[in-house]
């Protein structure tokens, strides 16, 4: 009978183990991008409110000073079909000649996919599905950029390339207007190290791609050839709908903070989700700082002059996109001279290092939550591991033994007390048999018994108490940290950002917590017992969609536990025989 019971275990366990991979290969897999082409055009409603005149009557059509409200004119916000396409080695984007605005924008050394590589992420779409882009221009009385519509600027040509051993690329567009004359110049810089292998530019080997180069120098170049002095406010902004996070891989991935953020008097870094917008739209005067949108793994941030008071504030348009952005102080050109204002917008990976050196808080935007001043040493040093074992995988597992060790001591204690409670379970037994079902008289036995073999009934809890802190942190680096996103280890593990896509990792980790137990005390109450019995099993379908990394530090860590444990349970036994012997 106990044969044929193993056996329908068994074939129970293969058959839901079938069941979930066929499950997780119709549903788990996230599709690919929609590569937009159709671009919608941009209006007056893209204006932010202008210093010089409080906003009438129209939320998001700003008003000019000195002059009356305009309704938009349609013949300027028609569809700009004719974009501007610009290529680097690590930016593909797209310019609407209408504002000047980036509306598209891909990414070719972020694949969207592993078993796609030629499909680049997509951060930047202003197509039917999503909106997201970058906005820039001049306000004023008698800035182009006016309540009766976005500019038009025109360029030399309508692609531009970064070529072979160029390492600067200039795209200007250019527009003339009532006697003054302006350029708008985009700067893009080379990022990948042509000394680095396509593998090591692939696995993002540190020197391989400079992180820079997601940064774009934006400038407006204005000559004042009118007779008249020139006023303007350079604004920047980044519009986005409520669209989900293309980011997320899987349909049971976690997701991470998807909103705005940017830098006040009073915080070099304050998150600005879209209910917040919703609530109360946000205007602060702030010298230097900058503004985000944050999303996994990747971030779009404006950051304005640092030495200048610049105005940022939130709204939303009358289409229900969410706009975060800055306005500059006015810049004055007197009349036949010439003048310059500009902003550099970065858009690409969360790279820490990198974006604390574009202004400060601005690294902030990789999120570790609560726990980040955790988060923050663990990947320091996985950092300096990964820098010379050159792989993510073994970085961890290398890590696992580096916070065992460091905690060697704390689980020493532990399990000393959990051995010498196992040593008295036949004292125990007596114990129950004795006192019986008197639940009162059973407690006070088994407190004289714990003082007089000093156990701490509750040291078996304090290993894991304390790993928490450090599991759950090391959960947010591997979840946030943009290095981490589809590094392979080996074999099967091709992503250790995700889910193990066989799930054998979350096995052999519920096997390891079944192994650990067997070391344990059995608990006195049998209620007890039979939970801590379900625990492995419960833990490993709770496992099941942890990201892959996260799930090898925890097996790790219970076969150190094992092998620590066993040692010391084995040399407590053998020294209580020896006290009985004698």
């Amino acid at each position: 009978m106990d044969i044929k019971r193993s056996i329908l275990i068994v074939a129970l366990a293969v058959v839901s183990y079938m069941m979930v991979l066929q499950w997780n290969q119709d549903y788990g897999q996230a599709d690919y991008p929609t590569q937009n082409t159709t671009v919608t055009s941009n209006s007056s409603a893209d204006l932010p409110d202008t210093p010089v005149a409080e906003n009438s009557s129209a939320g998001d059509i700003p008003a000019v000073a000195n002059t009356e409200q305009l309704k938009p004119d349609t013949t300027q916000i028609a569809k700009s079909n004719d974009l501007i396409r610009v290529k680097t080695d690590v930016l593909n984007l797209a310019i609407d000649p209408r504002g000047g605005d980036v509306v598209q924008l891909t990414l070719p050394q972020y694949p969207r996919r592993q078993d796609r590589p030629d499909v680049p992420f997509q951060l930047f779409d202003n197509g039917n599905e999503r909106t997201y882009l970058a906005q820039s221009g001049l306000i004023g009385s008698n800035a182009p950029d006016k309540s009766s519509g976005r500019a038009l600027w025109s360029s030399a040509q309508k692609s531009y390339e970064l070529a072979d051993g160029q390492d600067q690329l200039v795209v200007d567009l250019t527009l003339s207007e009532g006697g003054v004359n302006y350029i708008k110049r985009y700067t893009f810089k080379r990022g990948l190290n042509p000394e680095c292998s396509a593998k090591e530019q692939m696995l993002k080997k540190p020197g391989c791609i400079d992180p820079s180069s997601y940064k774009v120098d934006v400038k407006y170049l204005i000559d004042n050839q009118s007779g008249a002095a020139w006023s303007g406010n350079m604004f920047a902004q980044l519009k986005r709908d409520n669209s989900d996070d293309p980011s997320k891989t899987t349909a049971t991935s976690t997701a991470t903070y998807l909103g705005a953020a940017m830098s006040t008097p009073d915080s070099t870094y304050q998150k600005v989700s879209m209910k917040d917008i919703d609530k109360k739209p946000v205007k602060e005067t702030v010298n230097g700082g900058w503004i985000a949108w944050l999303q996994h793994y990747f971030v779009t941030a404006w950051v304005p002059d640092q030495n200048e008071n610049n105005v940022i504030q939130t709204r939303k348009d009358s289409q229900g996109n969410y706009i975060i952005g800055y306005t500059s102080p006015a810049v004055s050109v007197a009349a036949g001279s010439t003048g310059e204002i500009g902003a550099t917008l970065y858009a690409g990976p969360k790279i820490q290092k990198y974006l604390g050196s574009l202004s400060p808080g601005l690294e902030l935007t990789v999120d570790y939550g609560i726990l980040w001043f955790i988060a923050q040493p663990i990947f320091w040093l996985l950092q300096h591991i990964h820098s010379i074992l050159g792989n993510w995988g073994w970085s961890i597992i290398v890590l696992t033994c580096i916070i065992k060790l460091i905690f060697f001591p704390l689980s020493a204690a532990s399990y000393k007390s959990m051995a010498r409670m196992r040593a008295v379970a036949p004292k125990m037994a007596a114990l129950k048999e004795q006192f019986g079902d008197d639940r009162q008289k059973m407690s006070q036995g088994m407190m004289e018994l714990y003082k007089k073999e000093k156990i701490n009934p509750l040291g078996g809890c304090l290993p894991i108490l304390v790993q928490m802190p450090v599991f759950l942190a090391l959960y947010w680096v591997l979840l946030e940290s943009v290095e981490m996103r589809q590094a392979p280890w080996m074999f099967w593990i091709t992503d250790l950002s995700i889910k193990d896509p066989f799930f054998i990792l979350p096995i052999i980790m519920g096997a390891s917590m079944f192994i650990q137990q067997q070391l344990n005390p059995t608990p006195p109450d049998p209620m007890q017992a039979k939970v801590m019995k379900m625990m492995p099993i419960i833990f490993t379908f709770f496992f099941l969609w942890f990201p892959a990394g996260l799930v090898m530090y925890w097996v790790v860590n219970n076969c150190l536990s094992i092998a620590q444990q066993w040692y010391i349970t084995r040399k407590i036994e053998a020294a209580t025989k020896a006290a009985e012997a004698k």
